[in-house]
């Protein structure tokens, strides 16, 4: 084991504390990243990894890598010379639109339009942007909005960034759906908008957005759907019969959605799309200086300089996957889904949180659901620790509907149940640490403790000297 667990690679490769002297050979340095990723890749590749790698189809990948490669090293930002990234751009728009029914919202009168953005955080806080840009154009200098406890941290982020109070709605503890009512509560003349989620990552279930749909036309505010993680996934498993409700621009209240084409896209990662219900709100993203010396600047966005690779791949997925290609996915994803929460339900002293779909979360009332994970990881499971209460969480995807992953799941659980039953009076070892699959508390420390003195001291991007 490496000596600084945060840095795997130290005992192996030189780290550098600064810029080469000299340019090393390029097969010299392919050769090194060839073999980092082949190690790395086969973390993911049996199907034990929840999330994080949506697609898992290295030909998908090889095919999108040629298309990033021929316009990776365009900059977006001008038009002029880089005219396809327009092309690009307005038809991954178009083709979110279409799946979220924006043709329902211009008939009843509405202009969608949407952006391309560099992920679900991008997406969240261009979201919060714009409510902020237009609570300022009606004169509300102390805007507020309410999300559920569920919703992502990307919103608080965003309304730090922003200025915007953030509010924090309690949800059903056993729907794991947002309390429309006490949200309802929380609203008051400042507020701009209220947030629902289809799905929240951490349980995987989807709010109740007609409701909120209600409660926002009622109070005369906006209504973000957060699809990020659900966006390119639940409709297709609506169109598959699956009981799904409806979370897009059919619905009347909902102004703003966004839909990560980086995850069930099968993107790669660095876009998503935030779409609007009109254009003016929209329009609050844009910045214009007209004064500058360099010339008449504008933007569309927050971000200036953007490649047109990850454009072009991620129109590349799009269209190479088509409805049909989407759907036949989403039909082994929600099959592989529902049996291993089959395999969840089988053992009294487990309990579903929610009622899911593709994503879910399991506890234990009997003992630390941690001790499961910890079995599990001996069995090469990444599944994600979660808390209050701790849970464990899977998102389903490419990867689990190979041959044999859902038998295997359901094996090494039944095995890891009866491992926590007979340990439920230790400790566990592993904890809740977001996109750490549930480590252990000691390399929890050997991470987290560093880069909060990071935050103290910028030098430290590096193992110290010893």
């Amino acid at each position: 084991m490496a000596k600084y667990p945060q840095y795997p690679y130290a005992d192996k490769y030189t780290v550098l504390r600064g810029l080469p002297s000299e340019g090393r050979d390029h097969d010299a340095i392919l050769a090194e990243l060839t073999e980092m990723a082949t190690k790395e890749d086969g973390s993911w590749e049996p199907g034990k990894a929840s999330g994080s790698f949506y697609c898992g189809d290295k030909d998908h990948y090889a095919f999108m890598a040629k298309a990033f490669g021929m316009y990776g090293h365009v900059n977006a930002l001008q038009r002029d010379i880089a005219p396809s990234a327009t092309r690009f751009e307005g038809e991954i728009i178009a083709m979110g639109l279409d799946l979220m029914h924006s043709a329902v919202a211009t008939e009843r009168g509405h202009d969608p339009v949407g952006m391309v953005t560099s992920g679900g955080t991008g997406s969240i806080t261009h979201a919060m942007l714009a409510y902020r840009e237009d609570a300022y154009a009606k004169g509300n200098r102390m805007p507020n909005v309410v999300k559920p406890e569920t919703g992502h941290p990307a919103f608080d982020k965003a309304c730090r960034l922003f200025g915007i109070e953030m509010r924090h709605a309690p949800i059903d503890a056993v729907t794991t759906q947002v309390d429309v009512a006490a949200m309802a509560s929380m609203i008051d003349e400042h507020t701009v908008a209220i947030i629902g989620s289809a799905s929240n990552y951490g349980y995987g279930t989807i709010d109740p957005i007609s409701e909120l749909s209600d409660l926002a036309i009622e109070r005369g505010i906006g209504l973000h759907v957060d699809g990020c993680l659900g966006g390119f996934i639940l409709p297709f498993g609506e169109m598959l019969g699956y009981d799904i409700p409806p979370f897009d621009f059919r619905i009347p209240g909902v102004t703003t959605l966004s839909a990560d084409t980086h995850k069930y896209g099968y993107g790669f990662k660095g876009t998503s799309i935030l779409m609007f219900r009109d254009r003016a709100l929209r329009n609050g993203q844009y910045f214009f200086m007209t004064g500058w010396s360099g010339g008449k600047y504008s933007s569309p966005g927050m971000d200036g300089s953007r490649s047109s690779g990850l454009l072009a791949a991620t129109w590349a997925s799009m269209v190479a996957n088509g409805r049909a290609g989407y759907l036949a996915k989403a039909k082994k994803i929600f099959e592989a889904a529902f049996a291993m929460q089959d395999a969840v339900r089988a053992h009294p002293s487990l309990r579903m949180n929610g009622s899911p779909t593709y994503c879910f979360s399991f506890t234990s009332d009997e003992y630390d659901v941690y001790h499961v994970n910890d079995f599990m990881r001996t069995r090469g499971w990444r599944l994600n620790g979660q808390q209050f209460p701790n849970s464990l969480h899977m998102a389903v995807t490419g990867p689990q509907t190979q041959d044999g992953v859902a038998e295997a799941f359901a094996t090494d659980l039944a095995d890891a149940v009866a491992y926590a039953l007979e340990h439920k009076a230790d400790q566990a070892r592993s904890s809740a640490v977001y996109g750490s699959a549930g480590m252990s508390r000691e390399d929890a420390d050997g991470v987290i403790k560093p880069l909060m003195m990071a935050n103290l001291d910028k030098s430290q991007s590096v193992p110290p000297v010893d």
